[in-house]
């Protein structure tokens, strides 16, 4: 056994131990001895964070919410650039803020496992990350594919790809990923049952490393552990989101995500009329419902597209703002809302931030489920496509039924509330949008 195999096995050896036999051998180490231990990954990794033995392309690590995924990628750019296997490197998240708050400047991210000899300067305004012995990483969002199109590496960190909002993202990483002798990805993500997360699971190169929540209780606040297990052990979305379960459609859902799939595109045709729709929040707060706030068009041959959502937990102002900026950069025709809870003071709000945009209120006279079948109808049509992924959308279209008790469930479906509106507003006006589309056609407009 050479020097090297035996060092990892005596550091394995060690990892392996109980928590406080650990800490306790660590304390008797000089302080030298202590701040070399401090980044060495191996003695801190649980077994799973560790990558795989054998001749693979793509490591998924298919975990739980605060399972130590994204220390575990981040350790593992930071290995293969300090054993000089890795000179270019891509860090690609759903977002351009992801990236950089997470796997960048997070607690667990890039910046924060670097000794200080081995750190990285990072300069934002480049997206780049450049480390003392040369090796350079660039961060992309999968919000835009093409920008992957081109540059080559030898190595990439893909975070949570279940919420990627397109496949191309994934497909444009692969062509590029191919500098040097062994290129390879690591993917760190709570599942979710989708086409891009099922096709990097099938794929013949991949290796696959399942954990859930609890394998990293000793390093998570008991507080969170008993909160989160009071609130979803044994629920659909404990199951998915805690024990990393990959789960098919909901038994009786109104939404299929084969139908979604099938309707999927990367972009949408001319469109006769375009819509924001809200669905506010009653209150605000940390424990308030999200706002739904859904942009979808109609084009000229009555199909519907669904082109963005920004809902979130936020303050009448803030959903106002964003419900206006999605209005302006979408060149929107109306922003339409439901007015129940808030009656004028919905439409008020919108007021103070853009006192000229077109608005329509909405009331609800019957139950969501009877407003959703109409819309679900369509989908199971194949008239209604996702420009993109919309994975939390997406998530409470196929998780709902049509028993939807908002009681038993403990959360209210405000994205799937603001679709529906939205929809529903489109087709009630579809004649006149497609009448005014060709009259504009005509007038060379």
């Amino acid at each position: 056994m050479s020097q090297h195999d035996a060092d990892t096995c005596r550091a394995q050896r060690i990892a392996d131990l109980p928590q406080a036999r650990r800490l306790a051998w660590i304390d008797r180490l000089t302080p030298a001895q202590q701040n070399r231990v401090a980044h060495r990954w191996s003695l801190w990794a649980r077994s799973l964070q560790l990558p795989p033995p054998g001749d693979w392309r793509v490591w998924l690590l298919l975990a739980g919410r605060g399972f130590g995924k994204t220390r575990s990628g981040a350790e593992f750019v930071r290995a293969r650039v300090k054993g000089g296997m890795a000179t270019r490197i891509a860090l690609v998240g759903p977002t351009a803020a992801d990236v950089r708050d997470v796997m960048i400047e997070g607690d667990s991210g890039l910046l924060a496992v670097a000794s200080a000899a081995e750190r990285p300067l990072y300069e934002p305004s480049k997206r780049r990350l450049t480390w003392p012995n040369g090796a350079v990483a660039l961060a992309f969002s999968a919000d835009e594919p093409e920008r992957l199109r081109g540059p080559q590496h030898d190595l990439a960190w893909c975070d949570e790809l279940a919420s990627w909002r397109y496949a191309a993202a994934w497909d444009n990483l692969l062509l590029g990923l191919r500098l040097g002798a062994d290129p390879r990805a690591v993917v760190t993500t709570t599942p979710k049952p989708n086409r891009l997360v099922r096709d990097v699971l099938a794929s013949p190169g991949t290796v696959v490393t399942r954990g859930t929540t609890f394998d990293n209780a000793d390093n998570l606040a008991p507080a969170f552990l008993d909160s989160i297990v009071r609130r979803y052990a044994g629920t659909r979305l404990g199951r998915q989101e805690l024990e990393a379960e990959l789960l098919d459609d909901v038994p009786g859902a109104l939404w299929s995500r084969d139908a979604i799939e099938a309707a999927r595109v990367a972009a949408a045709p001319d469109l006769s009329r375009i819509v924001v729709a809200i669905d506010p929040a009653a209150s605000a707060g940390e424990g308030a419902d999200e706002t739904g706030i859904v942009v979808a068009g109609l084009a000229h041959d009555g199909q519907v597209y669904v082109l963005d959502d920004r809902s979130g937990r936020m303050s009448p102002r803030a959903w106002a703002l964003k419900a206006v900026a999605a209005y302006k950069s979408f060149a929107a025709d109306r922003i339409v809302a439901e007015v129940n809870n808030g009656g004028d003071m919905v439409e008020a709000t919108l007021r103070s931030v853009e006192s000229d945009a077109p608005f329509r209120a909405l009331r609800a006279s019957r139950g969501k489920a009877i407003r959703a079948e109409p819309v679900a109808a369509l989908y199971e049509q194949g008239r209604v496509h996702h420009v993109g992924c919309f994975a939390a959308l997406e998530d409470q279209l196929c998780g709902f039924t049509a028993d939807f008790d908002r009681a038993a469930s403990g959360t209210s479906p405000d994205r799937l509330d603001a679709l529906v509106w939205a929809v529903t507003d489109l087709m009630a006006n579809r004649d006149a949008a497609i009448l005014d589309y060709y009259r504009r056609l005509s007038e060379g407009r």
